[in-house]
């Protein structure tokens, strides 16, 4: 496991991964990835084509299991769990961005936040009034009822965002959040996940661009399925990452 120096406190400890490997037959997309990330941390993933950091996001977010090795999220060993309380961990613990947002042409954005409440339990009208929040919290709130076509695709990818935290998860993973945007509109969305972070959500960015990683708190650097490199890896580097945040939720 990457080395921390100095004890935390267990409970604040919302991911780990132990030794992980994943193969597709003899390709070997991750090779004894270890990993151990904090409540309220901002972590860029970075990485070439062909790194692993995306193999990486899917096993964290338990879209993909792992060859060996444990993960652990929220305190849960991922590989001990049936598909069922695999999806309920899911739904309660990670929110997921991607590059292209994956939002239903016909519906609102409301509505498209909201199914990020469907398979939690949520009352209807619940789901609605939370979806608005979660749209006003990534300033959106003019736009509720605004259709995907309606938007721009920095609008869409908040939306994106929004669908993503409003079921209040452990993690957030986002995958080259601002890939599909414009320079300017790739620096608003960075925006609201500085903000996101800043509030307590622990965020994690896979992406290839350097110069954003760059701009992060802490950097996890992948190269052929390994973690070459964690600024975290030292006390002053942990501090660094969690200094905002001490007694931080979520």
């Amino acid at each position: 496991m990457s080395a921390v120096t100095g004890p935390r406190p267990e409970e604040e400890v919302v991911l780990v991964l132990s030794d992980v490997t994943r193969s597709y037959g003899e390709v070997q997309a991750l090779r004894g990835v270890s990993l151990e990330v904090h409540r309220g941390e901002l972590v860029a993933v970075v990485g070439p084509s062909g790194s692993g950091k995306s193999t990486m996001l899917n096993t964290i977010g338990t879209l993909d299991r792992p060859t060996s090795g444990t993960v652990t999220i929220a305190g849960a060993d991922v590989g001990s769990l049936s598909d069922d309380a695999l999806s309920a961990l899911r739904a309660e613990h990670i929110g997921f961005v991607f590059q292209h947002f994956h939002l239903q042409a016909g519906a609102t954005a409301t509505e498209n936040v909201a199914d990020g409440l469907l398979y939690t339990g949520t009352p209807r009208h619940e789901r609605h009034t939370r979806a608005v929040a979660a749209l006003e919290r990534v300033g959106l709130g003019h736009r509720v009822d605004h259709r995907p076509h309606q938007l721009s695709g920095g609008e869409k990818q908040r939306v994106a965002i929004a669908r993503a935290i409003v079921g209040e998860p452990t993690v957030l993973l986002a995958d080259e959040p601002t890939g599909a945007l414009d320079t300017v509109a790739g620096a608003a969305i960075l925006g609201v996940l500085r903000e996101l972070h800043a509030a307590g959500t622990t965020v994690l960015v896979i992406t290839h661009d350097l110069e954003l990683a760059a701009s992060l708190p802490r950097q996890v650097r992948m190269r052929d399925g390994r973690i070459e490199d964690d600024s975290a890896s030292d006390a002053a580097g942990l501090a660094a990452a969690m200094g905002l945040h001490a007694g931080a939720a979520r």
